[in-house]
């Protein structure tokens, strides 16, 4: 009822598990909690906070009869017979959109074994419930707070207490059970998985969930330092290789946005989304020379830099090498007779920055197909399918207007301090532009009023690797490591805006789509004006 400020209510109510969120968060006197919080038994948070919800809504309905009550009364329009039974009735279901967002919300935190599994039965009957309480998830893969066992939320191979490495059993044998396809089964919430290397992609989900009039889960890829094996500094960049390697896909959920899973469901903020695996840039030595492999970022590529998956992998020095070793993401593509005799291994390099291969177990090949695989059935869910080859002359039409527009607007630089001779160009250039731009309106291409060709201010580009992590088939680098746009149609159009708003040089300019049948589209439009 009372906020800390002492001049309101708290902006929140939380209900926490038992666990590493309530041992780390009460830890006198750096508590991180700003509002009333409580913990109950490890399994309990989601069917406390229903109760909460309950009682505090049943709170907020007296203020608000209280209200509305006045204001009929003020404004003569009172009526005995019919307000008096509405209002013996009252509810938070009856609350307009204003009063709703006055509500302060109530949230349940836990972490993947209160939620995933001891508590599960709890969270079920909470999603199913229909009330808006939303469900934090911080998924750590593990249960960290009694000794690090292994969890169902976990990888297969991962090593833990209770799936040991050994002769018969190479760490955890079952395959990750994934809590967002199940809420998504409950028809009734709404559903974000995301990590803080993704702030934009995960605030976004925040604000979409607790605006809802309905439950919300948020499930986010989560570090456990000591039973991870990682550095204690190393929690966003995991979380970021957790992403970018499959191993941890972001996705919504919203029931609100329509009747099938292509309109409800969607991938926004994965890397190269059309394929299996993004790819990297491994920058090495050979010899005193700097080179440079353009790789496939493979689940094994992410699991080689955690203690919980290193037995899985065995280094090959240079003089070992032979025509056997195939690199991991061809071996998955071989059946199983082209296996035979076959050795999996990945590229890494040495503390000299010399290249070197990792051998990569069985284990580990089963584990990076099995994301593979859910990628795969992630995509079919959200609709994506491979792009098409453009054979209708449009792609031509539209790259010969992106280098027309280039040329024009490094012409209009040099008009701007070139005297006669830059103007004269100028004008040539804007000329040939005009007659390019009829041309392709005549031929039955879209007119430069429908379409505007993304481009880059190149040579003023920082090479922060925000547009090529968002997108490898749009955005790439020259050997000048600028980036650069290589197909502008390889992904949606959102992709471009959004690569827009994280440029941190702010030299990437979206234009507008070629096809305006993408879900929202006005409203990436307008989010990508801004930058043209």
């Amino acid at each position: 009822m009372e906020g800390t400020s002492g001049r309101g209510r708290s902006p929140m109510g939380m209900l926490n598990a038992t666990g590493c969120t309530s041992v780390w968060g009460s830890t006198y006197p750096f508590n991180p909690y700003p509002f009333p919080w409580s913990n109950h038994l490890f399994q309990d948070s989601a069917s406390l906070a229903m109760g909460v919800f309950e009682g505090h809504m049943a709170k907020m309905a007296e203020g608000f009869k209280s209200i509305r009550a006045a204001e009929l009364e003020l404004a003569g329009q009172y009526k005995a017979a019919e307000h008096e039974e509405f209002f013996s009735y009252f509810t938070w279901e009856d609350f307009t959109d204003e009063e709703f967002l006055l509500c302060p919300p109530v949230v349940a935190v836990g972490g993947d074994g209160a939620m995933y599994d001891i508590g599960f039965q709890n969270l079920s009957r909470a999603m199913m419930s229909g009330k808006p309480i939303k469900i934090l998830v911080v998924d750590t893969q593990v249960y960290s707070n009694t000794g690090g066992q292994a969890c169902t939320s976990g990888f297969i191979g991962q090593v833990s207490d209770m799936a040991q490495f050994g002769k018969v059993t190479k760490g955890k044998q079952e395959v990750r059970k994934e809590i967002g396809l199940i809420a998504m089964a409950h028809r009734t919430t709404y559903v974000l998985q995301s990590s803080i290397a993704h702030s934009n992609h995960m605030i976004e989900g925040f604000i979409q969930g607790l605006m809802a009039r309905r439950p919300a889960l948020f499930n986010l890829y989560t570090s456990c330092q000591p039973e991870h094996g990682i550095g204690d500094d190393m929690g966003h960049h995991q979380a970021k290789l957790a992403v970018e390697s499959r191993a941890y896909p972001l996705y919504r959920y919203n029931p609100e946005k329509g009747k099938t899973p292509q309109e409800c469901f969607d991938l926004d903020g994965n890397p190269a989304v059309y394929e299996d695996w993004p790819s990297y840039t491994l920058n090495y030595l050979e010899g005193s020379r700097e080179k440079t492999m353009e790789l496939p970022m493979t689940f094994a590529d992410f699991a080689m830099t955690e203690a919980r998956f290193r037995k899985h992998f065995r280094m090959a020095p240079p003089d070992t090498w032979h025509e056997n070793m195939v690199p991991l993401a061809e071996f998955m593509l071989l059946d199983e007779d082209g296996r035979e005799g076959k050795f999996p291994f990945i590229w890494t390099v040495d503390k000299r920055q010399h290249l070197s291969r990792l051998l990569v177990d069985s284990t580990m090949v089963q584990s990076c197909e099995e994301r593979r695989d859910f990628w795969v059935m992630l995509k079919a869910t959200a609709g994506v399918k491979p792009k098409a080859p453009d054979t209708s002359g449009e792609m031509e039409d539209k790259v010969r207007r992106d280098v027309v527009r280039k040329i024009t607007s490094g012409l209009l630089r040099m008009a701007e301090g070139g005297g006669d001779f830059g103007a004269d160009l100028l004008e040539e250039a804007t000329g040939e532009a005009e007659q390019a731009l009829a041309s392709d309106s005549a031929g039955g291409a879209a007119t430069a009023g429908d379409y505007m060709a993304p481009w880059i201010d190149t040579d003023e580009c920082t090479a922060c690797d925000e547009c090529t992590n968002l997108n490898g088939a749009i955005f790439a680098y020259n050997e000048q490591k600028k980036a650069y746009i290589k197909d502008p149609l390889a992904g949606p159009y959102r992709d471009l805006v959004k690569a827009a708003e994280k440029c941190t040089a702010q030299v990437i300019h979206p234009g507008t789509p070629a096809d305006r049948s993408e879900a929202d589209i006005d409203k990436w439009i307008a989010r990508g004006a801004k930058y043209n």
